[in-house]
């Protein structure tokens, strides 16, 4: 999972960010003070930066000129409601590799840091690719899936099926959500095909191991926990 360290002193817009970025699979540490950010940004190893320009104890611009002088690599993303030529110049001289103005769309935010990644961290490409949960990696690329080393053979939609559920662990999935998330299609009331390919998978990902995965909520649907 990449680290990525945002210093925003905006807390919706920061309670925003980091709920947008865990659910694409991101541990993010939020911290709302330049001067307590750029002591954490230094003690600990980030995969990228996110930087508010304008913060209490120290600005944006000066927390990454002095990130910069100890640490060349770690990509900055930095973030303002400052839109000018100059103000874009001004970030970018000061070590930063992208800048955002506000407002913006989180999916832009979210190709941004990708970009970044893809250019910074030789890894990111390769893991993400991949989802894991309790010893089963299932690979989106090669469409292949293993649980504690041992391949696991899936129909297409039984993969679909399993996939939606590593996007969504610990989380209770409807069956509506199932149909209209694996399916593409509208729940229909009258047929258990959901019911069937759940129990399709839990027979694959499950027989032979202790620990069962998939459990039911009578009346309410499946999670995996």
């Amino acid at each position: 999972m990449f680290k990525i360290g945002l210093a925003e002193d905006d807390v919706k817009i920061a309670s925003l960010i980091k709920t947008g970025l865990q659910e694409h699979n991101y541990s993010v540490t939020t911290i709302s003070d330049g001067g307590m950010a750029l002591n954490a940004f230094q003690e600990e190893d980030f995969d990228l930066i996110i930087l508010d320009v304008m913060m209490p104890g120290m600005n944006g611009i000066e927390v990454c000129r002095q990130l910069r002088e100890t640490n060349k690599k770690v990509p900055i993303l930095m973030l303002t409601a400052l839109g000018s030529v100059d103000d874009k110049v001004l970030g970018l001289n000061s070590g930063a590799d992208d800048y955002l103005v506000k407002p913006f769309h989180f999916k832009e935010l979210l190709a941004r840091i990708e970009a970044l990644l893809r250019r910074h961290a030789p890894a990111f490409t390769q893991q993400k690719n991949l989802l894991s949960y309790a010893g089963i990696i299932l690979d989106t690329y090669s469409k292949t899936v293993q649980r504690e080393g041992k391949d696991i053979q899936l129909t297409a939609k039984e993969f679909t099926l399993l996939e939606l559920f590593l996007k969504n662990p610990n989380r209770l999935l409807s069956r509506q959500y199932i149909a209209e998330n694996a399916w593409d299609i509208s729940f229909d009331t009258g047929t258990n095909v959901i019911d069937v390919y759940v129990n399709f998978l839990r027979n694959k990902i499950e027989k032979g191991f202790d620990t069962k995965l998939i459990h039911t909520k009578i009346g309410m649907g499946y999670i995996m926990k």
